[in-house]
């Protein structure tokens, strides 16, 4: 194995560096440039196609990760102390790296697989990251987003996720009842996440072949206009004083009974 070469950086305020600077939670450059921290979330990531453009790290993490960082063609391997660091962050840091990289192409509609879990009008970053982490985890593998929405590969929602976005499908949409009609004449079943007076609980819901799981936004959950797009409504059976799980909590209870259901038609 060839020994990976380091550029030593001694100030953090260094031009080559910028990118680390300039990336904040929700920003992204035109080429879809994202900032992605910490080991595990890096580790996982370059174990994927995605392509990495620099690693900013200290010597620790170099040493510990070489072999898997030497199977990757990185340009720009930066070595850095953590105070230095923390300086570009802006406060104190538990890890010791950080990666640029590009964000993969969005899915089409047509590819996206058989099982798909959508959000509408999700407004959390951390909300966004603990969907996908859970439909990773599940088998859920397409991931569809409105384009107001908080991004998959923002720095907190890759955080969130343990950087397990990278083994999903993601699709970001414009407009939801286009998205939804399209959908539908592909063969897909919608479910609308949502208590309803015809809700029907999960546990006697049917599963077909082809299916999208619709969550609604954190506080105001489906609109009626949204509702008369799905198929069906679903709720999961909760005590008669408690009426509402949170969005990322309720995703998983359904991604996990909708993947396992014997209830299949």
């Amino acid at each position: 194995m060839n020994k990976i070469k380091l550029i030593a950086i001694n100030d953090s305020n260094r031009a080559s560096l910028e990118i680390y600077h300039k990336l904040r939670e929700n920003a992204f450059t035109k080429d879809n440039s994202f900032i992605a921290d910490s080991p595990k979330v890096v580790n996982i990531l370059l174990k994927t196609d995605i392509e990495v453009k620099s690693i900013l790290a200290t010597q620790e993490y170099y040493d510990e990760f070489e072999e898997l960082i030497s199977l990757k063609k990185i340009p720009e391997l930066f070595v850095i102390k953590k105070d230095e660091m923390e300086k570009i962050i802006g406060h104190k840091i538990h890890h010791n790296c950080m990666m640029h990289g590009i964000r993969p192409d969005d899915t089409s509609l047509e590819n996206m697989g058989e099982n798909i879990i959508m959000l509408d009008e999700i407004t959390s970053t951390e909300n966004v990251g603990s969907i996908a982490r859970s439909a990773a985890a599940l088998g859920v593998t397409s991931y569809m987003l409105p384009k107001q929405a908080p991004h998959p590969y923002s720095r907190r929602a890759l955080r969130v996720s343990m950087g397990h976005i990278s083994k999903l499908h993601v699709h970001i949409y414009d407009d939801i009842f286009f998205t939804l009609s399209s959908l539908k004449a592909d063969g897909y079943k919608i479910f609308g996440a949502e208590v309803t007076k015809n809700s029907t609980p999960l546990m006697e819901v049917k599963i077909p072949k082809k299916w999208v799981l619709l969550m609604g936004h954190e506080g105001k959950g489906l609109s009626e206009e949204i509702i008369e797009m799905c198929d069906e409504v679903v709720e999961i059976e909760m005590m008669d004083d408690v009426r509402s799980f949170n969005v990322g909590i309720a995703a998983s209870i359904l991604m996990y009974q909708f993947k396992n259901s014997t209830n299949r038609i």
